[in-house]
């Protein structure tokens, strides 16, 4: 009974207590409301900074094992495309809002990936107006370029030079050197082989890699957005068939930019043609004069410092700008050849970075276009099914709805493709399965 009495009064005593706290609150509803505040906001902060955790954790620079692409050591395949513009209309404010377009769009459709320029020499909004001279208006656009690239989860591509005159190319540091160094040169080639052209390049790839984006303050090197750098678009020397000129090129820029930036993987940025250390594989060039550019797919791509391959696919240059039956097979072939290739001899991944037909083509319908990215979607998907070389494709290229200049034949506005979009969408889904 004594025991009994003992638990009556401490009982009796808690209620008093809790009768004694709710009594000091305005009432009991706003003590409750206080606590739920407190909890909601705790629980929100909490949210909020994990979600920064993971995105921070998924936002990791992109690598390489084997020959796959991996982030955080997950698989990372690429459905991307290609919009060479970027940076000349990031430097107008009446066209500046087309670059967070296609972000958005290319990020609805489930794309990761964007090749363009990162130059743009001696020309309409030049970036370099002469050797190590900068617009800092033009390099603020390409920051912005980055910038949006990273709010919309897209990772780039910057290429670092145009073997054509377009956007300055090497035709324009052959024209410094002879207006600014007095050199006799010859050729646009000699932008290969002379020094001093060597050493104008090498300089601006160290004030890019080097750069401090006004927008986030990251450097260059160091920011995740920078999938990859390439070194040039399309180079070629059919000067010098033998390829001896370009690759000493190649060996000595991919060592310059890993020196200046080891944690970004590096490309040459080849059109993927078979050369003269490879007698075997010309059959698969889509001409006879392919083997003359200079270039050698696989004997490139060994150079130290090259962490992926790269090739191009536009059958309609190529084979014909008639559409034909042959051009499906070509391009089944060409790929199964180079991701062989880049399983077997250079042990690394493959991009087809450019690949597209064009609307001028005699005999050019949408449905067929839609056949022909299918196809190479197909060969992408055939590859990762049995963890293969082909790591992925960019389409050449997409662009905002009105702009209609930048259209070269090639261009698609999703917006107005739906066929398009959803085969780009499922492709998307498809790989996406691969990288989670």
């Amino acid at each position: 009974m004594e025991k009994f009495g003992t638990h009556i009064l401490c009982l009796f005593l808690l209620f008093l207590f809790l009768l004694f706290i709710l009594t000091k609150q305005p009432s009991s509803s706003a003590f409750s409301k206080s606590m739920v505040d407190h909890v909601q906001k705790s629980m929100t902060n909490y949210d909020s900074e994990t979600m920064l955790e993971k995105e921070e954790d998924e936002w990791q620079m992109v690598g390489k094992k084997g020959n796959q692409f991996v982030v955080n050591n997950q698989p990372f395949y690429i459905n991307g495309f290609n919009a060479f513009w970027l940076m000349v209309f990031a430097a107008d404010d009446s066209t500046k809002e087309k670059v967070t377009e296609v972000f958005k769009q290319a990020s609805s459709l489930g794309m990761t990936v964007c090749r363009t320029w990162a130059f743009n020499n001696g020309q309409w909004r030049a970036l370099q107006k002469s050797p190590s001279v900068f617009d800092e208006d033009i390099f603020k656009a390409l920051d912005f370029v980055v910038s949006e690239a990273k709010k919309n989860k897209i990772r780039l591509i910057l290429s670092l030079a145009n073997n054509w005159d377009d956007y300055g190319g090497k035709a324009q540091y052959v024209k410094w050197g002879k207006d600014h160094a007095g050199l006799n040169l010859t050729s646009d080639d000699d932008f290969f082989s002379h020094p001093t052209l060597r050493n104008y390049y090498k300089a601006y790839v160290k004030t890019v890699l080097t750069r401090v984006n006004t927008f986030t303050n990251i450097t260059y090197k160091e920011d995740p957005t920078i999938f990859a750098w390439e070194l040039m678009n399309e180079p070629s020397c059919y000067s010098d068939p033998t390829g001896d000129k370009l690759q000493d090129w190649i060996q000595e820029m991919a060592f310059h930019v890993k020196k200046i930036d080891p944690k970004h993987l590096v490309e040459i940025g080849l059109e993927g043609f078979y050369g003269p250390s490879t007698p075997q594989r010309t059959q698969f060039n889509p001409t006879n004069t392919s083997k003359q550019a200079g270039t050698d797919f696989i004997r490139n791509h060994q150079v130290l410092g090259v962490d992926f391959a790269s090739a191009h696919i536009y059958t309609d240059t190529w084979i014909s700008p008639q559409i034909a039956d042959t051009h499906i097979p070509f391009i089944i072939s060409w790929m199964e050849a180079h991701i062989e290739d880049a399983e077997k001899y250079l042990g690394m991944p493959v991009v087809f970075t450019e690949f597209g037909l064009s609307s001028k083509d005699s005999g050019y319908n949408s449905t067929y276009r839609d056949t022909v990215i299918s196809t190479v979607y197909s060969s992408i998907l055939n590859s990762t099914k049995k963890g293969g070389s082909g790591a992925g494709s960019l389409l050449w290229q997409m662009i905002p709805e009105d702009t209609d200049a930048l259209d070269d034949g090639y261009a698609i506005v999703f917006s107005k493709s739906p066929s398009t979009s959803r085969i780009v969408s499922l492709q998307s889904y498809r790989l996406g399965l691969f990288n989670s």
